[in-house]
């Protein structure tokens, strides 16, 4: 049974440097800077241009959602907003979800705050909310996130060839999984 409750109340989640806090429009701003980042865009395959209107509405509405867990990365030493991390596409007869991470760009990255982000994001999925199965995609030219989530678990699936159009050239897109039963550090 799927616990749609702790989606909706969405704890917050304490790692050793890192806390997922509710993602809400007090994130705005750190939110607003990511999106105007090349690198984050990039591998995030993002090809729509946002309005500041349209992440505004979008971080106002993600509080009290019983399908979806959306957290912002902070960092627990100075509150420093990292990035975010989501639970989402909620399938509650089969007890799976997809996950997806933005960290805000370069100056953040090798630091093993994602690692410790995606980690977190898995022990609430799977201890709390009660999943079976957690799924991603991610792009070919991104090696270092696929190293950070076959550490956390996850196992490769699939290929999706060709399933990026970026910078003038096709991208491959790797399909991950893990499962409550599969062993994580």
């Amino acid at each position: 049974m799927i616990d749609t409750e702790a989606l909706r109340r969405q704890p917050e989640l304490t790692g050793e440097t890192v806390v997922l806090k509710q993602l809400d429009e007090s994130y705005f701003e750190a939110s607003w800077k990511a999106l105007q980042e090349p690198e984050t865009i990039r591998l995030t395959g993002t090809h729509t241009v946002f309005t500041e209107e349209q992440i505004r509405k979008w971080l106002a509405s993600r509080p009290g959602l019983d399908d979806r867990a959306d957290y912002a990365i902070v960092r627990d030493e100075d509150g420093v907003y990292l990035g975010d991390v989501v639970l989402s596409g909620l399938d509650e007869d089969n007890r799976s979800a997809a996950f997806r991470i933005a960290l805000t760009g370069p100056d953040v990255f090798g630091k093993g705050y994602g690692t410790e982000a995606t980690k977190l994001i898995l022990d609430f999925a799977f201890e709390v909310v009660g999943l079976h199965r957690v799924s991603l995609e991610v792009f070919d030219f991104n090696p270092r996130a696929r190293h950070v989530y076959e550490k956390c678990g996850f196992v490769r699936e699939g290929l999706q060839r060709e399933a990026l159009w970026w910078d003038g050239a096709w991208h491959d897109v790797l399909t991950m999984a893990v499962l409550k039963s599969d062993p994580r550090p």
